[in-house]
């Protein structure tokens, strides 16, 4: 009897019925079906869906004019600008892959970065020149430099490039011929997920992953054709969550913001009804504490989809009073931004407010492309009971997880082994199936929902000649989430002010990441040295 299955004779994969996921079909659609769909809008620019498919197109064309082919890299140093939209196509076209640096990172960091991408060309916005002189003296070769100069930009800012954005544009063809990768493994995207060399986190992001993950977006967030997206989370964080793509796939409205506040929000929202907008805890904070001022009266209902720290009640009560509906989501930078969401159901909304708080807080179930998602005991690889009180790490398996980190393999095996995706996260499964976490493993501090390393700040607190031993550890802040909080012990006859060491930091790192309150005392310790930061984190509450 023949083992052949039936199913497998003469019904193979061919180029009739078989192709490449890939988010770039997403625009290709849109600019055929809905061309003249506004598709941007920044200050006085308006695109449509033609045009920009058009400008990606020649910005593909102009980089492959330079040499640039499949597998280099192109990093982008910019704001949330047409062009830095533009650039989650256009590399790709031509199978190249596009790292979005932190724009808050310094310049020793960002050319570390450029290094180790191995970026054979930055496109990056003047704002950044300073940060940008200092990375291109840091890396010790010549790249392709293009500047990005920003009409909507007020301040000052020096071109560092060979010609200007719009100059480059010029020197590629809108006819450029081009078509999906061959392989849907093939890398689209490059994120570092943090500031340290010392074991570098490049996440590569595939055309498989980012094609679901957009169509996650629209699926968990109910999003219809044409919505009219608010750029209030930055491009540069995990590619936007994903969104560029997402709001491609529907033909939507992007509408770019340079400097995120309560005013321009609302002037957004009542002048080009928007719909949609992503942010950490902050952004929340600009809407609920908006004065009379800033606000601009809208009747419709906009979507909020926030991360990192958990709304708090009051938070969540004061914002749906004001026509926001706010959908909390988790995720992490090797997950393509979120993969897991607080899905809302109807019968929750009889509840009083402060158990919608409750229950919108908990991060939720995965994504609806995410094949797994598990509380694990990290050592047994075994579920955790759903008890809501069993913490374990948080993992996940699927085609949204990312392929790996860039040339660290000891690293990207460790973090997928037995199969699965370590987060570091640690969490509880709740009895109806929703996870909540409960502690970061790592010590991240996330604020603004940008992740902090403590051993990071640590490592320049200990430079203070006055320092004898320090732990950071995160204090919840109403406007940014949490907020690094330092705890010292000084050296006896010290002279130095808490205000001296915020200072000393702010002189040697981001100041994103600079301690926002610090505390002279004697740090408790294991009866083996180890310093006990979850009594610190008890404190720092207090603080």
């Amino acid at each position: 009897m023949s083992d052949v299955n039936i199913y497998d004779i003469d019904l193979d994969q061919t180029p009739a019925n078989y192709t490449p996921l890939s988010p770039l079909s997403f625009i290709r659609r849109s600019a055929a079906v809905y061309p003249d769909v506004t598709s941007l809008i920044h200050g006085k620019r308006r695109y449509t869906w033609k045009e920009t498919y058009a400008r990606c197109k020649r910005l593909g064309s102009a980089l492959a004019k330079r040499g640039i082919k499949k597998g280099d890299t192109v990093a982008v140093m910019a704001s949330n600008t047409p062009e830095m939209y533009e650039c989650a196509f256009g590399p790709a076209m031509i199978g190249a892959v596009v790292n979005t640096l932190n724009v808050r990172l310094d310049g020793d960091i960002i050319g570390f970065s450029l290094n180790h991408g191995e970026a054979k060309v930055l496109i990056t916005d003047t704002e950044f020149s300073a940060t940008i002189k200092v990375a291109l003296e840091k890396i010790g070769r010549d790249i392709i430099v293009i500047d990005i100069d920003d009409p909507e930009y007020d301040g000052e800012g020096e071109k560092l490039g060979e010609m200007d954005y719009e100059a480059f544009l010029a020197t590629g063809d809108e006819d450029l011929e081009w078509d999906l990768p061959d392989n849907e493994w093939d890398a689209i995207s490059l994120n570092y997920t943090s500031g340290t060399t010392g074991d570098p986190k490049g996440v590569v992001y595939h055309h498989r992953g980012a094609y679901l993950n957009a169509v996650c977006n629209v699926l968990g967030w109910n999003m219809t054709h044409h919505p009219v997206y608010l750029w209030t989370l930055p491009m540069f964080h995990c590619n936007g969550w994903c969104f560029p793509w997402t709001i491609a796939a529907l033909a939507g409205t992007n509408v770019c913001l340079r400097r995120v506040n309560a005013k321009e929000i609302f002037a957004a929202i009542a002048d080009h009804g928007v719909t949609h907008f992503c942010g950490a805890p902050i952004v929340l904070n600009f809407v609920i504490n908006a004065t009379d001022e800033e606000r601009r009266p809208f009747d419709h209902k906009v979507d909020i989809m926030t991360a990192a720290a958990p709304p708090p009640a009051t938070t969540l009560s004061k914002i749906q009073e004001q026509g926001f509906n706010v959908t909390h989501a988790y995720g992490l930078t090797e997950t393509y931004g979120p993969a897991v969401m607080c899905a809302w159901k109807e019968e929750w909304n009889d509840e009083p407010i402060e158990k919608q708080a409750y229950l919108k807080a908990r991060q939720g179930v995965k994504y609806h492309m995410l094949e797994d998602l598990c509380i694990m005991d990290p050592e047994t690889m075994q579920p955790v009971p759903p008890d809501g009180e069993t913490m374990g790490e948080v993992m996940f398996k699927g085609n949204i997880v990312m392929k790996g980190y860039l040339k660290n393999k000891k690293t990207t095996d460790a973090s997928l082994t037995g199969g699965w995706f370590h987060s570091g996260d640690l969490g509880v499964l709740q009895p109806d199936g929703y996870i909540q976490l409960k502690d970061r493993s790592k010590d991240i501090i996330i604020s603004g929902g940008e992740n902090i390393s403590s051993i990071e700040v640590e490592s320049v607190l200990y430079k203070h000649p006055d320092v004898i031993s320090a732990a950071v550890v995160a204090k919840p802040d109403d406007k940014w989430g949490e907020t690094p909080c330092a705890f010292l012990e000084m050296k006896n006859g010290s002279t130095a002010t808490p205000d001296d060491i915020i200072k000393f930091c702010r002189d040697n790192l981001a100041h994103y990441k600079c301690p926002k309150n610090v505390v002279f005392t004697d740090l408790p310790k294991t009866s083996t040295g180890k310093i006990q930061k979850f009594k610190l984190r008890e404190q720092a509450r207090e603080v």
